[in-house]
C-alpha cells in the first residue's frame, strides 16, 4: 500500500477510518503511514444522554414508544456499556434498540397469548410499547454475566 501511494500520490487518495485506538494500532504495524495520510480527524464518542436520544429516535423511526420511565434503565445500560470492550456508539444503541424490541414482543406474546390477559387480545399500543423491563434484561446481562462474557452484552 505505502508503495501504490507513494508512486501514485497524485492521482490516489486513500481514507482510512476506525475508532482512535484501533486506528493508532493500526498506523503501528506500517510503519511510514501515518505521515503519508495527510489528515487526521478524531470524532469524540457520544455521550451517553445523546446515545438515548439517538435510541429514542430509532424507536420512533420504527413506530415504537419507549415508556418515559424506561429511559433512566436504557442510559444505565449504556453508561455500563461504554466501560465494556467493543463498544460502538450508535450502532450499540441500535443493537441494544433490536434486543429491546425483541424483548417486548415475547414480554406482550407472553402477557397475551401465554396467560391469556384481556382474553388474548393486545392493543397497537401494547405491541408498539418497550418498558423499562425490556432494557433491564440488557443491564442484567452486564450485571451479572459472566465476566469473560460481558464484552458481549
Amino acid at each position: 500500500l505505502l508503495n501504490v501511494m507513494e508512486n501514485n500520490q497524485d492521482d490516489l487518495v486513500v481514507a482510512v477510518a476506525g475508532y482512535k485506538d484501533r486506528m493508532d494500532k493500526f498506523f503501528s504495524y506500517i510503519p511510514g503511514m501515518m505521515s503519508r495520510i495527510g489528515n487526521h480527524i478524531d470524532f469524540p464518542n457520544y455521550e451517553a444522554e445523546e446515545l438515548v436520544a439517538i435510541a429514542n429516535v430509532m424507536a420512533r423511526d420504527l413506530e415504537y414508544d419507549i415508556d418515559q420511565d424506561a429511559f433512566p434503565v436504557f442510559k444505565e445500560y449504556i453508561e455500563r456499556r461504554m466501560d465494556l470492550p467493543y463498544f460502538s456508539n450508535a450502532r450499540t444503541v441500535r443493537n441494544a434498540m433490536d434486543r429491546a424490541r425483541m424483548n417486548a414482543a415475547i414480554r406482550t406474546f407472553e402477557k397475551f397469548a401465554i396467560e391469556g390477559v384481556n382474553g388474548g387480545v393486545c392493543t397497537v399500543d401494547d405491541l408498539k410499547c418497550i418498558r423499562k423491563e425490556d432494557f433491564q434484561v440488557l443491564v442484567d446481562d452486564i450485571v451479572y454475566a459472566d465476566a469473560s462474557k460481558r464484552i458481549f452484552a
